[in-house]
């Protein structure tokens, strides 16, 4: 019997590549959580560098305990099963009239992983509305081939290379995935989303936590990292992460940095650029 889902509601993810609203914090404590991230931000300087936002997880113990919550991983569980690593996360944010968007893409594009059976639970920090550019879906997508991308490095794309597909996406499909703060959707690795600007005069802030099936495999020939969040790990395909001891303590933020080096020579495989924060760090 699924733990925090219904069969119903297993199936139609199965079958649509998309599950919301999922209801997983009260609104009130999602308002501790904004309050822990603007401080976060503080940290950068007001806001979120796209250095510490790769896997923040990993530099801040309440993100640890975040992509850990059983509320969460309740349902991912559901899905995956009971053996659980948390390949990445960070925050998607877009301020009012800041000009962020996402372009359609699929997340499997340029991840490396041997299998498709790869989600993405989008935590929404904020209300996530058509006004203030929510997600958008094309349900069913994720049963169709991996389709040919083409990079643009827009400076406005919130992409890691502002990845978008290189074939016309049929919008008039599209799904808005709107969510209240505290709830989250579940969307498959495969399935074309993005999402328009933020034309509105509050803020759209979604974090997103990637998690696979402990049996899946790193294809780069790079050596990858995870975090193992439920259950056993009996492949051994990944390092597995340490929980930080406290915010941004040095252990963390060297382990931080070797795994940026790490995930940008996966993500960035082939690229005509390369990210401006890998370079600020030396890379």
């Amino acid at each position: 019997m699924p733990k925090r889902l219904t069969e119903q509601e297993v199936a139609a993810y199965r079958r649509d590549g998309i599950l919301f609203p999922i209801r997983v914090f009260p609104e009130a404590e999602m308002a501790s959580y904004r309050g822990q991230l603007a401080e976060l931000e503080a940290h950068d300087g007001g806001t979120l560098s796209r250095r510490t936002n790769q896997k923040p997880h990993l530099l801040v113990p309440w993100l640890a305990d975040l992509v850990r919550h059983p509320a969460v991983l309740d349902a991912v569980e559901d899905v995956l099963g009971p053996d659980i690593l948390c390949w990445g996360s960070g925050f998607f944010s877009k301020r009012p009239g800041d000009g962020t968007f996402v372009s359609w893409h699929q997340d499997a594009t340029y991840w490396g992983l041997s299998e498709s059976d790869v989600l993405t639970a989008w935590i929404a920090f904020s209300p996530s509305t058509p006004a203030n550019g929510c997600m958008r879906v094309i349900p069913r997508t994720h049963e169709s081939d991996q389709l040919p991308h083409a990079d643009t490095f827009a400076a406005d794309n919130l992409l890691s290379r502002g990845q978008e597909i290189a074939v016309k996406v049929d919008e008039s499909a599209a799904v808005d995935v709107v969510l209240a703060p505290g709830e989250m959707s579940l969307h498959h690795v495969k399935i074309v989303h993005g999402s328009e600007r933020n034309d509105s005069d509050g803020p759209r802030i979604g974090y997103a936590v990637r998690y696979i099936p402990t049996r899946i495999r790193q294809l780069s020939g790079i050596r990858d990292s995870a975090s193992l969040v439920r259950g056993t790990d009996r492949f051994d395909n990944f390092d597995h992460e340490p929980v930080p001891q406290a915010a941004f303590h040095p252990d963390a933020v060297a382990y931080h940095a070797a795994m940026i080096e790490r995930q940008v020579a996966i993500l960035y495989a082939g690229a005509e650029q390369q990210p401006t924060y890998a370079k600020a760090a030396g890379m």
